[in-house]
């Protein structure tokens, strides 16, 4: 329009000053536009917005370049000698040519291939400078009018509400994240999650084939992260170029705030679990999202509990023992641990003594292998008569389950005829379940079910391109390479899809796939509604074949 306007001499007096005002206006407001995406999406809750902020943060780019070439090319006579020196004299115009350098920075960086380059946490980073930019523009603005400074007032003041906006937005989240030990038994039920880098402090080992993993941050203090006792935490780890999630529950006290512990069990076939203990050493990272689950007890619920572990399904009860003898629970304890054999009992010395010291805490541990004649404790499997002649008042204790899945269905059933009701218990399953397969509405396809759900079955991708994925309201298309999530093959390709927990609890990365099948190692957050419309979690969802999705 402008073009028109100077092509039929209608830009008034001083065409030149006209569209180098109106030039730098626009971008102004742009950014600005931009800059309000963020708030007015975490005030509504409309997702589809942020398709547009890259949109506007480019044309803003844009009109920022038009406005300097116009200026370099009209007012100064395309003389680099002259707009070099104009630049150097004012001081308004060094401030514009920051903020203008700033965006040219922002909107190379924009580009496909170099957001996959610096990867998806690296590019918010840097794009964080947009503020920055913006500030500095509305700083030239003001300078460069000088007399009525109405309109520039006005842009510096929708900035800085913005900017109020994101600050006191991040203080919020800071407070939610920060542990406090006497808020723990009444945490709000509502998800509060972090994502961030911790480092192995520590490597326990507990038995021949477990270790004691101890995480905390790396700069020391305490964890950015509140969780109660019983809950886990997601890993997000890279093994051979092959990215992978895995959960584990947190063995350590929360009363204890500068660390975690994660204990795992070195299983011949465990893709990660041998990753662990063979690769990590002291001083690593790792990156942890946290903390999730609802298999908690702090002592509020009641005051008479049973707890009933097999094998290395011990870790999220350790975490409620630890928790309750730090806070001195006067409650009575019951804890029945299952183990093949005597060597396999894990924190075996830290039990005992725990046991010697409160005399509320009632131990037995039931060996399932009956070879060990020396052995005087309890033997075979966990049983309705075992369970009637340690356990008194049964039927009226809230139970906590957590084990291999054929030791709790049996110790269900078990549980289910003495008369103890379906809502008194809680399970724990810490071995994972085959993934969930999910189809668009309509005909299923044949599915490439993923070996060791990890979300893709190498030998189905050989001799043939990747599979790929399609975001079909951004126009988008990524690989699938092995491992890869749809997740974050968006983020590879600069899309932003909501998410919090990438564990697929949260459900902030609900996604609706419309051609193609995937699987999903966890599915929790989806309702039986959400499955049969054909949503999915990008944070869970791989698949080995083409698929397309909306986003």
């Amino acid at each position: 329009m402008l073009g028109w306007d100077a092509y039929r001499g209608q830009l008034g007096l001083n065409g030149v000053n006209f569209a180098i005002r109106t030039t730098g206006l626009l971008a102004l407001l742009l950014l600005l536009l931009s800059l309000a995406i963020t708030p007015i999406r975490r005030l509504t809750g409309w997702n589809a917005l942020i398709a547009l902020r890259r949109t506007l943060g480019l044309s803003a780019a844009l009109y920022l370049c038009v406005h300097f070439a116009i200026f370099f090319w009209f007012d100064r006579a395309a003389s680099i000698r002259d707009t070099t020196h104009e630049i150097l004299v004012r001081r308004y115009l060094q401030i514009g040519a920051i903020s203008l350098g700033l965006m040219m920075l922002l909107a190379v960086t924009s580009i496909g291939a170099v957001v996959t380059r610096l990867g998806a946490r690296r590019w918010k980073r840097l794009h964080r400078l947009v503020y920055v930019a913006a500030i500095l523009g509305s700083i030239h603005y003001c300078l460069l009018v000088k007399a009525d400074l109405r309109q520039p007032l006005a842009f510096a003041v929708i900035l800085g509400g913005l900017l109020g906006f994101r600050v006191i937005q991040y203080g919020i989240d800071r407070r939610k994240t920060r542990p406090t030990h006497g808020s723990l038994s009444r945490a709000p039920r509502g998800p509060r999650f972090w994502s961030g880098e911790l480092q192995v402090m520590r490597i326990v080992e507990e038995t021949p084939d477990v270790r004691t993993f101890r995480l905390g941050p790396k700069e020391g203090g305490k964890l950015p992260f509140p969780y109660r006792p019983g809950q886990y935490l997601n890993l997000a780890l890279t093994i051979d170029g092959v990215r992978v999630n895995r959960s584990y529950t947190i063995a350590s006290s929360p009363a204890q705030p500068s660390f975690c512990e994660l204990t795992v069990k070195r299983k011949a076939d465990g893709y990660v679990s041998k990753y662990l203990h063979d690769v990590l050493r002291a001083g690593d990272t790792l990156k942890v999202s946290a903390a999730f689950g609802r298999f908690v007890f702090t002592g509020a619920e009641a005051n008479e509990v049973l707890l009933i572990a097999g094998g290395v399904g011990v870790t999220p009860v350790m975490s409620i023992l630890r928790y309750l003898a730090d806070c001195s629970w006067p409650g009575q304890i019951h804890f029945l641990f299952s183990v093949r054999q005597r060597r396999d009992v894990i924190f075996s010395s830290e039990i005992k003594s725990l046991q010697s010291r409160f005399a509320n805490l009632h131990v037995y541990v039931t060996l399932s292998d009956g070879t060990d004649g020396s052995w005087a404790g309890e033997r075979g499997r966990i049983t309705g008569e075992m369970l009637r002649r340690l356990i008194p008042n049964l039927k009226n204790l809230p139970v906590y389950l957590c084990g291999p899945d054929p030791m709790m269905t049996g110790t269900r059933a078990v549980l289910l005829e003495l008369g103890v009701s379906e809502g008194q218990i809680k399970m724990e399953a810490f071995t994972a379940t085959g993934p969930a397969i999910a189809t668009p509405r309509g005909p299923a396809e044949d599915s490439l079910r993923p070996e060791g759900g990890i979300g893709g079955e190498s030998s189905g991708l050989v001799g043939r391109s990747l599979p790929t994925v399609h975001f079909r309201r951004s126009g988008k298309v990524a690989e699938l390479a092995t491992g890869l999530s749809i997740l974050e093959a968006a983020e590879d390709a600069g899309l932003e899809i909501p998410f919090e927990c990438r564990s697929g609890i949260c459900g902030q990365c609900k996604t609706k796939l419309l051609e193609g099948q995937v699987t999903m190692d966890v599915e929790d957050a989806l309702s039986a509604a959400d499955k049969s419309n054909g949503i999915i979690l990008a944070c869970q969802a791989h698949s080995a074949r083409d698929v397309a999705v909306d986003a």
